[in-house]
């Protein structure tokens, strides 16, 4: 019988990882988690966390501004102790993790890993480590245009990190991180232009809801330039410019090349040991398994159709832990996966979207729920939501745009993903007055 250093491990230290492979280890299985960066991966270090720290301040000065009178004085940003907060949240979670990694039994080992053969990676400064099983976990990066000058591009963490913000900012692209920058640097006083790859914002979004969201960003002064097809960036004597559509230029301080994520898969040597893949990452089978036997792959790398977000790693990780630990041998069931993006408002859905709806005629009520009476306690101006029903009356989708989207959502996951008949809805009874329980009396 074959001796292997580890049981299982593990590239890369987000989601896809630490959510399963610190209770795995605690099994006894002997985990090893191979991280050339920081422990967490983008989500707690790059991405969510910190995003959501940035845009506290936004939601909270939107909220002041529609109340109006009741509220007395003015709410400015102050842009560079803000992003000193974002630091504060952040900066202690690669220890947490680290520490919830180790206390549990499993083995973080630093460096850059090149698969060898099937269960032998070669790591940068330490040598060869071998496992019974791999897992990929590397998740995406940002990115980059292939235009001359994309080099005086930066990316969402460059955003994130900076401590004085730039006057003009000039974002390419309009997916989750383009738009929730933009409200944040517009809301912290920068002049924003948003320049569009076509005439869509937020695709993946209902566009009725999304509309609503750009128009509301036009009335606050970002502009959109659609279908730039953006050409080349340059370098000034001050600032930069940006070569864009028919010889038109446009003058910038800074710019945000929010145009994507792609996988993170670069020199891990995948040709070499046959594990099949595409451009939007790794092929695996309905145990997360690859192509190949010892080989499994989880999270944002993986090539399917889920959206690209933690909740999604969060559930592949833990299905691992239950597969690797022998509490199961079933495939996985990937739950409902909601998704939402954070501008002000919010628009968040779950399950079966409006479009799908329509097609397969199933039933879509329509709420304006700018006039009910919880919304408009804070004076929501946009907050509208559809609900999806098939024919039996079960709630099957979701799709809301409010201040207070992301919860309402989650308030009716359970509905969804449970197939909750409408009988066993009524009984349902949410604190009150909450965003739970009007969402409940909606459903």
């Amino acid at each position: 019988m074959v001796k292997y250093d580890y049981d299982v491990l593990y590239i890369g230290a987000g989601h896809a990882t630490f959510d399963g492979a610190a209770p795995l280890a605690k099994t006894g299985v002997q985990v090893g988690v191979i991280e050339s960066g920081l422990i967490g991966g983008t989500c707690p270090n790059r991405g969510c966390n910190a995003k959501i720290t940035l845009d506290e301040p936004v939601k909270l000065a939107r909220e002041v501004e529609r109340m109006g009178d009741v509220l007395a004085g003015d709410v400015k940003i102050d842009w560079t102790k803000n992003v000193a907060h974002k630091q504060e949240i952040i900066e202690h979670l690669p220890d947490e993790l680290t520490n919830r990694l180790e206390s549990n039994g499993a083995t973080i080992i630093r460096g850059h890993a090149t698969f060898k053969d099937n269960h032998t990676l070669i790591v940068d400064n330490v040598g060869e480590v071998t496992a019974e099983k791999i897992v990929i976990a590397t998740g995406l990066r940002p990115h980059r245009l292939d235009i001359p000058g994309t080099e005086l591009a930066h990316d969402s963490e460059d955003f994130m990190n900076l401590t004085k913000l730039p006057q003009k900012i000039t974002i390419i692209g309009s997916g989750y991180i383009g738009m929730e920058f933009a409200t944040i640097a517009n809301a912290a006083g920068a002049d924003v232009t948003m320049m569009l790859h076509s005439d869509k914002v937020l695709r993946n979004f209902y566009q009725p809801y999304v509309e609503m969201i750009v128009a509301d960003l036009k009335q606050r002064g970002v502009k959109f330039i659609e279908n730039a097809n953006v050409q080349a960036f340059e370098q000034l004597n001050e600032g930069y410019q940006v070569n864009y559509g028919t010889d038109q230029k446009l003058k910038t301080d800074w710019i945000l090349d929010a145009t994507g994520r792609i996988p993170n898969l670069d020199n891990l040597g995948l040709d070499k040991v046959g594990v099949k893949y595409d451009h939007r990452g790794v092929f695996v089978n309905d145990y997360l398994q690859t192509n190949v036997e010892s080989i499994y792959a989880a999270g944002d790398v993986v090539s399917n159709d889920l959206p690209k977000v933690t909740p999604a790693a969060f559930f592949e990780s833990k299905y691992l832990m239950k597969l690797f630990s022998g509490q199961t041998k079933d495939p996985i069931q990937m739950p409902v996966i909601p998704s939402v993006v954070f501008t002000s408002p919010r628009i968040a859905k779950a399950g079966v979207s409006v479009e799908e709806a329509v097609k397969k005629g199933y039933q879509v009520s329509e709420n304006d729920l700018a006039s009910y009476w919880y919304y408009k306690v804070d004076k929501e101006p946009i907050a509208q939501s559809k609900q999806i029903h098939d024919k039996a009356g079960h709630l099957i989708g979701v799709t809301e745009i409010s201040d207070q989207a992301q919860d309402a959502v989650n308030a009716l996951l359970p509905a969804i993903e449970f197939k909750m008949d409408p009988e066993q809805i009524s009984r349902l009874t949410s604190l009150f007055p909450t965003i739970g329980y009007a969402a409940w009396h909606r459903a």
